[in-house]
């Protein structure tokens, strides 16, 4: 099966088993890093161990699928939606831009608010723990950034790309991508990335960049019943 159709399996299974907290027919990662889990299969022991991954009533888990995915035994629907897959097959990074920075544990709570304000995907407490995440800032305040999510064999994702509404239409988030690819290409991963299917301008972004669609993907969000 190609890992793309089921992500969050294949990354919680083989390059970033180390961040799993539930192992065996159902997976979860960390909560601390994102609400994402997955199943082996459709069997009812898969199921019922996906709906045991969660924590309490409050808590939520998020399948990332290919094809829509039973509901388990014990848990309900909280919300859906679509996502657009892309990949990036042949990178075009240009030139690093003078503006950009590593960003690292002092800017956590600023990544934090930024994301939590523009919402481009679950953002928790360990999320900037992910791998390298590029920001600038302007007048000293953290404007845009972007950085790495799910790894899988072969394959890396672009995500947490966000910039504040009054620093849109200057190119950062072109240039953050650019960079964050920069060093997938470097180590020998392809980038590809998730978006939500009506985000048509983040959507023409990415084209712009070299990103092409692959499949629309289903995002499911369930809680205990």
């Amino acid at each position: 099966m190609d890992p793309l159709e089921r992500p969050v399996w294949y990354a919680l299974n083989e390059r970033q088993n180390a961040l799993a907290v539930a192992t065996g027919v159902a997976v979860r990662i960390d909560p601390r890093y994102g609400p994402f889990a997955a199943a082996a299969d459709r069997s009812e022991e898969a199921l019922l161990a996906l709906a045991a991954t969660l924590a309490d009533a409050d808590d939520t888990i998020a399948l990332v699928e290919a094809e829509p995915w039973p509901v388990p035994p014990g848990t309900q629907v909280v919300r859906t939606g679509e996502l657009l897959q892309m990949v990036c097959e042949e990178p075009e990074v240009g030139e690093p831009d003078s503006r950009i920075h590593r960003l690292d544990q002092a800017d956590a709570p600023e990544m934090a608010e930024l994301a939590l304000a523009t919402e481009p995907g679950p953002w928790g407490s360990l999320t900037h723990r992910y791998g390298t995440f590029y920001g600038i800032r302007v007048n000293g305040r953290l404007a845009a950034m972007a950085g790495q999510r799910m790894l899988l064999p072969g394959l890396a994702e672009v995500s947490a790309v966000c910039t504040w509404p009054e620093f849109r239409g200057q190119g950062m988030a072109a240039a953050l991508i650019r960079e964050v690819v920069r060093g997938f290409v470097a180590r020998g991963d392809t980038p590809f990335l998730h978006s939500y299917a009506h985000n048509t301008g983040a959507i023409r972004l990415y084209e712009k960049l070299g990103f092409r669609p692959t499949r629309t993907m289903h995002l499911t969000v369930l809680a205990r019943a």
